[in-house]
């Protein structure tokens, strides 16, 4: 069986410069426990949900195209391999259509098998699926800090 990264796609209303300039605003989707930006090539920045600690170094940038962010360091005090995240990336893609645009998000090594897939593919289901999707329609996302 081929191992495949996990994969999800939305389209929103807003145009692919509001969705990138939005999506890149991370403490308004995914926690507010922030620190740097995510915004510009190699900027660095930190969440934290609890114990749980992830950074990240954005190493593409396409404006309004593309973002990608690579893990650099995590923390996961709930799985076996810790830093399961560490050396992988998060792909934001944007392409707009006729007054719409479709964002493809790719966590490119989070695939089935890994241990916290499951559990990661809910998360993102909440965070990419849920929240980003109530950030561009209302102009506020769904923080689901602990």
């Amino acid at each position: 069986m081929k191992n495949q990264d996990f994969h999800k796609s939305i389209t929103t209303n807003v145009s692919a410069e509001e969705a990138f300039e939005k999506i890149a605003s991370v403490s308004k989707w995914w926690t507010a426990n922030c620190e740097g930006s995510a915004r510009n090539l190699n900027d660095v920045f930190t969440l934290r949900f609890g114990e749980n600690k992830f950074t990240f170094k954005v190493v593409e940038v396409i404006p309004n195209k593309r973002l990608v962010w690579l893990v650099t360091d995590c923390y996961m005090p709930w799985l076996n391999d810790k830093t399961e995240w560490k050396n992988t990336k998060i792909v934001f893609e944007f392409s707009e259509g006729k007054n719409q645009t479709r964002i493809e998000l790719t966590h490119i090594g989070l695939v089935p098998g890994v241990e916290c897939y499951n559990v990661c593919e809910v998360g993102w289901n909440q965070y990419f699926g849920e929240s980003i999707s109530e950030l561009l329609a209302t102009g506020n996302g769904i923080l689901f800090d602990d």
